[in-house]
């Protein structure tokens, strides 16, 4: 007896079609926001048609399309018309037969239900409704593993939205062990993306940026929609570590995809963090205007807490700028709205946020000498919690010291300054690269300036403090030199980035050359740029933290030599000066005039650089440079050089001034003057180490680059040399690990806006200042017989970044280098006159200032570190 076969499957091409549009609407609402979403939804509902009982697979695609379409109208046009689509959902769902389809649909729709909750700030609601229906998924996981997947994801974020991190933490690690055994990769990344929120909720700013790029990895390929609102939590992030030009550019690029996106509330959370990088650059004009429009998309949104959190934001913007002017007395107005917003956030359950309004309400109670007002104001403040943010920490420090000090306490107030320049310490010892431990030097400025206004007035009244004033100097600036470099952590991506960002710069200069077009090649620059920044924050921590040099040790090590700490307060310069065991405060000149004229040196000496300028020209520069720099000998050093002698002179600078070419000031003609960071730095730098064998390095396209390298085979003949076609940048990054000094004569460029990207310029493209960080065993001693590299980008703190700066950095003694252009005749000279002195055994200083002092105006040439 023959068996009839079975019927073929029924197609339903109408319920297929719609599923396609539901398939189409969710990748959309990744890629291109809710509102494409919306528009392929209703589609696909129009298309099914009306709602008929007896078709299952009909039933079953418009219940999705109905639950994706609640989430999609609640981002969109309100809360409310999310929750009843999703009761239509569940009158649907209701109509299918019993099943597995069934019972997975009203998970569903419970766990939307929960999320749109969670979106209206009704986290308690959320939670408790998430929290309900899980242990149900569980017992079936095989089976319900995507939808296990999204709810433990959803609800570790309401637990860190709740101040929990613990609970956070295990969900996020349960659902990421989920979805990596069930293969759901796109939500692998959305879960690393909330372990980087997790990371940066906790401070853990490194651990953080590594989720964010793994997370950012996956969405390249699988969700580039997501793309930019991982930019945005990198953003928050390096906010976080007081990097606020790294966090401006990344909220540049994410902001245009998101508006395109139509992700109405991503956009306005992006300007709202744009607004805080601008309040840091101190740029307050954009910093309200941002937070004004940010504040208008949550309010026609009904999103309440949001639209407070902008608020907040924009008086921030107008607290920070009115502060800033302290000879200004604020109007009442003003902290009388941060009070009232206070409340308002705090009923929202916006602790945080509330207790940073009250703060900025007190520090402009306390301007207008409102004491007792502003002290029943910060007693609202609650004391930090573990999840507290490290720039509402050291607020929190800097009101209790200004109330401290309008209370006539200065011995509280430089207690509340000590402690909390300590506790930002311990957060910059949890930072990766060098430049988050550079950057959270941010969030103490101002806690260090009050302690330095109080201990600088003590010791101008009495001539006693000037050692205390000293010691504060060294707690508040160039932080970063005090960390002894770790052992390297090759990290491949990383390696990788900078290798091709070498081999397109070497493409860049090649066209040039032929005049060809490169802006394409520049835009892939820049980008390898970015992404070997992002990567060099976390691939490894930078160091190991050493204890800031007290005043008995800076004695001590000194000995002989005169170390000048200088200070500008209210448009002076000062100078703190140790000479023999002896602090005294010196003052020495108009702030803003010294660094005007050194500015006007400066250009003076770039435009004399170069080798055949006609005579006239020549005779008129020099004479201009001559002249400023006799006025600024007169502001600065003439007064400093009268106790010097023959003995080294280690100066210490503020920002403004790491450029300025001592030597070419008449007093310290032929002197040996060394620059340093901080004492501490060259306390370090002057500890004696074994000596290694000579590198004598040329680069490509410095007419005489080679005849120079092998003429210095004669002052060193047992010199390891690398030059002409063998100077690539993995030869000489080699030769320079454990060498004993190193001599590199190229082309160099300073990076302002990236200052671990500035670089040498090699056979095969450019050396980083990045690479050299990474040495295990750094030179002793490094000259740079290029242009410009001994120049610093300068962060809050005084943290000077450059190609100098990150081998001194990184464990090199000394480095001599250019503040300015240089010819190739003026360098080719100082540097035989130079090598000569420093083989004979001459110390780094004395034979830099005697290789200068026979034309010091052509030859601006700095000793950094110990000389």
């Amino acid at each position: 007896m023959r068996v009839p076969a079975p019927p073929p499957p029924v197609v339903d091409s109408v319920a297929d079609a719609a599923a396609d549009l539901h398939r189409r609407a969710r990748a959309s609402a990744s890629d291109h926001g809710p509102g494409a979403a919306i528009r392929l939804l209703q589609r696909g509902l129009s298309l099914l048609g009306p709602l008929e009982a007896g078709r299952p697979g009909r039933l079953e695609i418009r219940v999705r399309i109905l639950i994706s379409l609640a989430a999609a109208e609640a981002e969109i046009t309100s809360e409310e018309d999310g929750f009843a689509t999703l009761d239509e959902a569940e009158r649907v769902r209701l109509l299918l037969p019993e099943g597995d389809i069934r019972r997975e649909l009203s998970y569903t729709v419970v766990l939307q239900r929960a999320v749109v909750l969670m979106r209206a700030g009704r986290l308690a609601e959320s939670l408790a409704l998430n929290s309900a229906a899980l242990p149900g998924l569980a017992a079936e996981a095989d089976k319900y593993s995507l939808v296990l997947t999204r709810s433990l994801v959803n609800r570790a974020w309401l637990h860190l939205e709740m101040s929990n991190p613990d609970a956070a933490y295990k969900d996020l690690i349960d659902a990421l062990d989920l979805a990596v055994e069930h293969g759901h990769h796109l939500l692998e990344g959305k879960i690393r993306h909330n372990l980087g929120d997790h990371a940066q909720l906790l401070g853990d700013i490194p651990e953080a940026l590594r989720h964010y790029e793994q997370a950012a990895k996956i969405f390249v390929t699988d969700g580039p929609g997501s793309l930019p609102t991982v930019r945005l939590d990198q953003a928050k992030a390096l906010l976080t570590a007081g990097l606020a030009e790294e966090a401006a550019r990344h909220l540049d690029d994410a902001l245009p995809e998101l508006r395109h996106n139509g992700s109405v509330q991503h956009e306005a959370e992006a300007q709202v963090a744009r607004a805080g990088a601008a309040i840091l650059e101190r740029d307050y004009a954009l910093a309200k205007k941002l937070a004004a429009s940010a504040r208008r998309s949550f309010l026609r949104r009904g999103k309440g807490r949001w639209a407070e959190i902008a608020a907040l934001t924009r008086l921030r913007a107008d607290a920070v700028k009115v502060l800033a002017d302290r000879e200004k007395k604020p109007s009442a107005k003003l902290p009388d709205q941060l009070a009232d917003l206070a409340i308002r956030l705090a009923e929202l359950g916006l602790r945080d946020e509330a207790g940073a309004a009250r703060m900025f309400a007190v520090r402009l109670l306390l301007r207008r000498d409102e004491t007792v007002a502003a002290q029943e104001l910060l007693a609202l403040v609650p004391k930090p919690r573990q999840t507290t943010p490290i720039d509402h920490r050291m607020l929190l420090r800097l009101c209790r010291a200004e109330l401290a000090v309008a209370s006539h306490r200065p011995r509280s107030a430089l207690a509340q300054a000590r402690a909390g320049l300590a506790e930002l310490g311990q957060i910059r010892d949890r930072m990766g690269g060098l430049d988050l431990v550079c950057g959270t030097a941010a969030h103490g400025e101002e806690l260090g300036k009050l302690a330095l206004r109080l201990v600088h007035k003590k010791a101008r009244r009495s001539g006693a403090g000037a050692k205390s004033l000293f010691a504060w100097l060294e707690r508040t600036r160039a932080q970063v030199y005090r960390y002894e470099p770790l052992p390297v952590i090759e990290d491949p991506a990383l390696a990788r980035h900078i290798n091709e960002m070498r081999h397109v710069q070497g493409t860049i200069q090649a066209r040039r050359l032929s005049g060809e077009p490169v802006g394409k090649l520049e835009e892939r620059y820049d980008r390898l740029q970015q992404e070997a920044t992002r990567l060099g924050w976390y691939t490894s921590q930078w160091g190991r933290p050493r204890p800031v040099s007290a005043p008995e040790e800076v004695v001590e090590r000194l000995g002989d030599r005169v170390l000048v700490s200088l200070m500008g307060y209210r448009d002076i310069l000062y100078a703190v000066v140790v000479d023999r065991g002896r602090f005294r405060l010196v003052k020495l000149g108009p702030l803003s005039e010294i660094v005007e004229t050194a500015r006007q040196l400066h250009a003076d000496l770039d435009a004399l650089a170069p080798d055949n300028l006609p005579a006239p020209l020549v005779e008129v520069v020099t004479g201009s440079a001559r002249r400023r720099a006799d006025k600024l000998d007169k502001l600065i050093s003439a007064s400093l050089a009268k106790t010097l002698e023959n003995r080294e002179l280690i100066i210490v600078p503020i920002g403004s001034l790491y450029a300025l070419p001592w030597g070419a000031l008449p007093s310290l003609h032929g002197h040996p003057v060394s620059i340093a960071p901080s004492a501490t730095a060259w306390v370090t730098a002057s500890e004696r180490r074994s000596s290694g064998p000579v590198l004598l390095a040329g680069g490509p396209g410095v007419p005489g680059s080679v005849g120079e390298v092998r003429n210095l085979r004669t002052v060193y003949p047992q010199a390891r040399l690398v030059d002409g076609k063998d100077a690539t940048s993995d030869a000489v990054l080699s030769a320079l690990d454990g060498s004993g000094m190193a001599h590199l004569v190229a082309h160099g460029a300073h990076e302002p806006a990236n200052a671990l990207f500035s670089r040498l310029q090699l056979v095969d493209g450019p050396l980083y200042a990045h690479e050299t960080a990474r040495l295990a065993k750094p030179p002793e001693r490094v000259v740079l017989a290029a242009c410009e590299l001994a120049m610093s980008h300068i962060r809050p703190g005084e943290e000077a970044l450059g190609f100098a700066g990150t081998l001194l950095a990184s464990g090199s003694r000394t480095v001599i280098g250019a503040i300015a252009r240089v010819g190739d005749k003026a360098a080719a000279d100082a540097m035989a006159d130079l090598h000569r002195r420093l083989a004979s055994g001459t110390a780094p200083a004395l034979a830099l200032a005697e290789a200068t002092a026979a034309d010091p105006l052509r030859r601006p040439f700095l000793c950094l570190g110990a000389g």
